[in-house]
């Protein structure tokens, strides 16, 4: 179950990492190492990376938590097919090109990360980094909330957090080859690619879905009657 649900985050991980370079890009072009060592250099971007997943990995603890709680009270089922129908609502609002208006409390909050990210780059040294690269963990990004999902839907607090770790990790090598080329992506990759990104929240819907209809199929649709039991007995 583990090694299924760390390559099912590695997985998405490395799907998001185009949408990621797209996205991101310029603020790992942006870390101030001009005055380091080659050595150095590739020591700061591992550490910016890691701290991103270091923040992805406690995510997945908090909304591994959120799962199990929704999972020993009985209510999986629902709030797989809850969410994952959500998921797929706005997949339909995209295509439609429609919005929904976002809400103050988000706004306040991304405007808060971005100082703190903005006030870690000032820091200028290998902790700084690896604090930007946390406080970037935490920016508002689609990929990062479609992985969430998925840590809160294994119902396990050290599985969601392996599910969102292995998510960091599957975005890594994209993001560091960025990081180490220095170039950015075209404008028409990366138009591309948001093109594309709905697409692969239309796939976590549908499986979202699939899973909370309760079909018996291993992995896709696992029946809840037998996880629920099998909770009982801790």
């Amino acid at each position: 179950m583990l090694l299924h649900v760390f390559i099912s985050g590695f997985v998405l991980g490395v799907i998001s990492s185009f949408h990621c370079v797209g996205m991101c890009g310029p603020l790992a072009l942006s870390l101030p190492m001009a005055h380091y060592s080659n050595r150095k250099k590739i020591l700061g971007i591992l550490l910016y990376n890691f701290g991103r997943v270091s923040t992805y990995a406690g995510l997945g603890i908090f909304f591994g938590f959120v799962g199990r709680k929704i999972f020993i009270a009985g209510f999986q089922q629902t709030f797989s097919i809850v969410i994952g129908a959500l998921i797929l609502f706005f997949f339909i609002l995209s295509l439609l090109r429609k919005r929904v208006a976002g809400l103050k409390f988000i706004n306040y909050f991304y405007n808060n990360v971005q100082l703190l990210v903005a006030r870690f780059l000032r820091v200028n040294n290998l902790g700084g980094l690896f604090l930007t690269g946390m406080a970037n963990g935490l920016l508002p990004c689609g990929m990062v909330y479609l992985a969430i999902t998925g840590a809160a839907a294994v119902g396990n607090i050290w599985l969601g957090a392996g599910f969102m770790a292995a998510f960091g990790l599957g975005t890594m090598p994209a993001l560091l080859i960025l990081s180490f080329a220095g170039v950015m992506i075209s404008i028409q990759t990366r138009s591309f690619i948001r093109k594309l990104t709905p697409y692969a929240f239309l796939l976590m819907g549908v499986l979202l879905v699939l899973r909370g209809l309760n079909l018996g199929i291993p992995y896709l649709s696992p029946s809840f009657a037998a996880n629920s039991a099998a909770v009982q007995c801790h």
